[in-house]
């Protein structure tokens, strides 16, 4: 199979039809072998009953229902889990992303050997609450990871298979994926400017709390995709430089209180002094995030799947 198309739905009856009849043209036209994997994620209105009947009508529809509203994350999650596409593309179901890119993003994959291109609209189409909180996220993220890309959080992409299999999307991490397919060692990374249309339905369900959500997941995926193996690398560095810094201040007090008996001058016990407490909390701190490595060790190597969805209906 050529493509897989993964849409995560929200709350999108009115975009769905004609979303769905936009992509199956563009496959038909192509000559693709594709599927279409809508991913009902808790909708509330009548999303899942618009699913059904594209699913009746089109052949290459298949759909999934949460119970419960997860979050974007885990939609795509259970997508990548069913995809069969030798190119999995993801798009959002609000008709702001153009079906329209898909043959450029698949060639970009198949000819040009991108493991994952990343959609950037260059020209966005989104109120000042959506577009400042990304660009300042967009930044600290390229900072942050080494990866040249423009827009992290861009819904429309393109995936090589083995990507998709390779990473685990959960929390809010779907705005990191690129982040975690080079973790991953998929390092051919690439962008793609695509066009961003206007919102035609309903109302976006971001706004500024991005802002908070968003430096909280990049703190998140950075810590992950680094130490989730290896927690011990982290706090045993941290506790190893805490003892380090206390034991350091004792032997000075120690050897100045030497000195100073030595010379005859006169000097303060070591417990009179200020510092000497602080070089005991440095210890005992020490020792703390060391205990705390050894049951991150524990944990990371007996937790269990941190991205269980319940799926209540399947066609």
């Amino acid at each position: 199979m050529d493509l897989t198309v993964v849409v995560p739905v929200f709350n999108e009856e009115e975009s769905l039809p004609e979303l769905v009849e936009w992509i199956e043209s563009v496959a038909a036209r192509e000559k693709y072998e594709y599927e279409i994997i809508l991913v009902d994620d808790g909708s509330r209105d009548g999303s899942w009953q618009v699913i059904r009947e594209l699913s009746a009508k089109f052949a290459t529809i298949r759909g999934v229902r949460f119970q419960r509203n997860y979050g974007k994350a885990a939609a795509l999650q259970c997508g990548f889990g069913m995809a069969q596409g030798e190119v999995v593309v993801t798009m959002d179901a609000d008709l702001q992303d153009s079906p329209e890119e898909i043959p450029g993003l698949l060639q970009m994959i198949t000819k040009d050997g991108f493991d994952l291109v990343s959609g950037w609209k260059k020209k966005r189409r989104d109120p000042l609450g959506k577009r400042l909180p990304s660009k300042f996220f967009n930044r600290v993220a390229r900072i942050n990871s080494g990866i040249r890309l423009h827009d992290f959080n861009c819904g429309l992409k393109a995936y090589r298979n083995e990507v998709v299999k390779s990473i685990e999307v959960f929390g809010d991490m779907h705005r990191y994926t690129p982040i975690l397919a080079k973790r991953a060692g998929f390092g051919r990374i690439g962008e793609k400017t695509v066009h961003h249309r206007e919102r035609k339905y309903g109302k976006t369900k971001y706004g500024w709390e991005r802002l908070f959500t968003g430096a909280l997941d990049l703190l998140t995926v950075s810590f992950i995709t680094r130490f989730s193996k290896k927690p011990m690398h982290f706090f045993g560095s941290l506790g190893m430089l805490m003892m380090f810094f206390g034991f350091a201040v004792t032997v000075w007090l120690a050897a100045d209180k030497i000195h100073s008996i030595r010379t005859h001058e006169v000097y303060r016990q070591i417990t009179d002094q200020p510092m000497f407490y602080l070089a005991l909390l440095a210890v005992i701190i020490g020792v703390q995030l060391f205990l705390t490595g050894f049951l991150a060790e524990l944990v990371s190597r007996s937790s269990a799947d941190r991205n269980k969805y319940l799926i209540s209906e399947e066609i």
